[in-house]
Formats: C-alpha cells, structure tokens, sequence
C-alpha cells in the first residue's frame, strides 16, 4: 500500500468538501483578554479579539488563579512527577478534589487529565463495576461519551435527542433486572439547548437506572455557585456520576467526576485512563482549585451574570438583524451559516478584516447544512466590542448574499 497516497486523499477529501481545518498562532495577552495577537503566516502580527473561545468567563485571566498556580509553581515546581499512585498525589490534588466534590454536593471527586479522558475512562469502566450494564445515552452526546459507552463494550441503547418518551420506549423493552445507566448533557454546545434533567432522573427512578451527567459547558456558568446546571435547577443530588472540565469557565485544564465516595473509589482502582496517566502539575491543580473556589463565591455569580447579559445583548442585536441565530436561552450563540465553504470564508474574513477571531463550526462536530459561526460572548467582552461584531457581521452577510432568515429554536 501507498501509505502517503492513502494520506493525500484523505487530505484532499476534507479540502474539497470546505471542511479542513487549519489552526491559527494567536497570542493571548494576560491581563487584556479576550483581547489577542495573531501572527499571521505572511509574518505581520494583527491585533484580534477572540470570540469563540471555552474560557467562557475570562477566569484564565484572573488574578486569583494567576497568584495561585505562581505560589505553587514556586513551592512544588513544574511537575507532578508520577501517575496518582506513584508520587503524583499531592496537596494540590486533594484541594482541588475536596473543591470539586463541594461544588457539586458530592462526597468524593477525581481529577483527570481532561473532560474527554474522565468520559471515556469513567463510561467504560462502568461496564467492568456492572456485568451486563446497559447504557442509554442521547444521540447528541459529547464524542468522549459515545468513545466510552462503545470502547466499553457491552450493550447499548441511543434515543433521541432529549426525547424523554423514546428513552422510556427502550428502558420498558430491557430486562428490569438489568443494571442500567441513562448518559446524559445539561447544555449541548453546539445549539446550546438544555437537556430535560428532571425526566432523566425521574426515569431512572421508575427503571433502576444509574444517571450520568456532562456538565462541561455549564459548570462555572450557572447556579449559585457555578455547579451547572443540575445546581441550578436543584437536581445534582439526583445525579449519581457529575462529569465537569476545568478547562473552560473555569479556566484551566483537566476535567473531573464526582461522585459517592465508594463510587468514586472504584473508578479510581480499575480505570485504565485514570491509573496509568501522570497526574496534573500541581500548579494546573492549584489554579483550578482556586477558580472553583473564587465563583463559588458572590463576586462569581457577578460574573455569570455579566456573562449572560453580553449573550442576550449579542443575540437581541443578531436576531435585529435577521440573522439566523438558535436561542436556547443559554451563554452560546450559534448562527447558521449551512455551508462548509461559506462558513470558513466567512470566518477567515472576519479575521482578516475585522480583527475578529472565530472558528467555523463543519461536520462531523454539527450535521451536514448546519454549518455555523459559534460565538462565545464573556463579561469581559465590552459593549464596543460587541458593537464592532454585530456591524462587521452584517457588512459580511450583506456582501455575501445570504438569507436573513432567523432559526428555529
């Protein structure tokens, strides 16, 4: 076999269907984000600002995080030195999870690597806690999620998106004696729609079943003290597994579970993915820990606030418009552009002329003609900034010809 041959094509393939993807060197400046500088491939250096990153609330930033992981970078050092079982457990580690589990009224938490890895690790493990589980998980669920049920093995059930009737269809056509664990999101990031929490839980009660909950795109954003979703709508007791990330509100890296202490002890005593990864340096962990800390407190939930106004301002100004935006009512802001083409013409535009930086959103991350600019408004986004994306936006959709018809929700 022509092993670059095979390369090539597969290459060429994602550039004729307008859904490469190319990354772009930008450096972010501490202390002024979300503003940036892009430097760009013919030399020149840009000033930008950044619109579609996962920093949701600017935390990345924050001087109390900056102050933390700076303390113990100098205390502890760089790294940790070794998985959790072999010197990598540290102070750090233990704050941090001690945080995590308070955030979500748990008993007990576990630090990974990243959200991905703690989906993965933890959905697969479960199949090995409990002989013959069957999985139920919604057709839109994260990548990580769907790699974890299938590398799990075992049986699996997909219902559709947030249809709580389907999910019953299939929950009555199993074994009741079967173990079971219903996988779910609170926000699906791409439309930024909220799943029905509540009749998850409720199912579970009437079948048996276990519940599993990625709260990675609503955890820092919302309820009193920033534990998603499930917090805010007062069900996380309800939830047996809490997935989160510390790499978006919160600003850092590394994801997590939370969890029963027993629960949490088995996944940390048979997960691969857990067992055999280096542990976070102690200043990644420190800094999480004290964003955790920080917007669990009043000067936190100013913050989501300020963050939720900036959505509903850039969505009111963009549905003026006639833009096609979806308006689920949470801090994204996608508009549909339907086209692979379009979308990264429009997207390199935007940066090349407008100074502004936001990536084209293609299959297979959202179905094909659903194409869309994802925007992530923060606090700390200015309402000049916000003034300068709704007019270079329309300037753009104006030249190029496209329908101003606004989007279903």
């Amino acid at each position: 076999m022509n092993y670059d041959h095979a390369l090539e094509q597969a290459i060429t393939r994602l550039h004729e269907e307008g859904r490469y993807r190319t990354f772009i060197d930008i450096e972010r400046e501490k202390g002024n984000f979300p503003k940036a500088t892009w430097n760009r491939p013919d030399g020149a250096r840009q000033e930008i600002t950044v619109w579609c990153g996962n920093d949701y609330l600017g935390m990345g930033q924050h001087p109390a995080v900056l102050s933390a992981m700076h303390e113990a970078l100098d205390a502890v050092g760089a790294g940790s030195g070794g998985t959790r079982n072999i010197s990598g457990t540290t102070a750090y580690h233990k704050r941090l999870e001690t945080e995590i589990a308070g955030l979500h009224g748990k008993e007990a938490a576990l630090v990974f690597s990243s959200a991905y890895i703690a989906n993965d690790a933890t959905l697969s493990t479960l199949r090995i806690l409990f002989p013959g589980l069957i999985i139920y998980s919604d057709e839109l669920n994260h990548a990580s999620m769907i790699e974890g049920i299938r590398r799990g093995g075992g049986h699996k059930r997909i219902f559709r998106h947030n249809d709580l009737a389907h999910l019953r269809q299939l929950l009555e056509a199993d074994d009741p004696a079967a173990p079971k664990l219903i996988a779910f999101e609170s926000i699906y990031s791409m439309d930024g729609d909220i799943g029905p929490i509540k009749g998850f839980c409720d199912l579970a009660d009437e079948f048996g079943a276990l519940t599993y909950l990625d709260e990675v795109h609503a955890v820092g954003m919302y309820g009193r003290h920033g534990g998603g979703i499930s917090e805010r709508d007062n069900l996380a007791h309800r939830i047996d597994i809490i997935n989160g990330t510390l790499g978006k509100a919160f600003g850092v890296f590394g994801g997590y579970v939370a969890a029963s202490a027993r629960m949490v002890d088995a996944i940390r005593s048979y997960a691969p993915g857990f067992i055999f990864t280096t542990s976070l340096p102690p200043a990644v962990a420190a800094g999480a820990a004290a964003s955790i800390a920080f917007l669990k407190t009043e000067e936190g939930q100013k913050l989501r606030d300020a963050q939720q106004l900036h959505a509903k301002i850039l969505k009111m100004r963009l549905r003026a418009l006639g833009l096609p935006i979806i308006d689920h009512g949470t801090h994204i802001v996608p508009v549909i552009i339907g086209d692979p083409v379009h979308c990264k013409a429009l997207s390199d535009m935007l940066l090349s002329e407008f100074g502004i930086y936001v990536q084209p959103i293609n299959f297979p991350t959202v179905p094909r003609g659903t194409e869309r600019l994802r925007f992530t408004p923060s606090p700390v986004h200015t309402t000049d900034q916000i003034d300068h994306l709704v007019r270079s936006i329309d300037s753009l959709w104006s030249r190029c010809a496209l329908n101003r018809a606004e989007a279903s929700a």
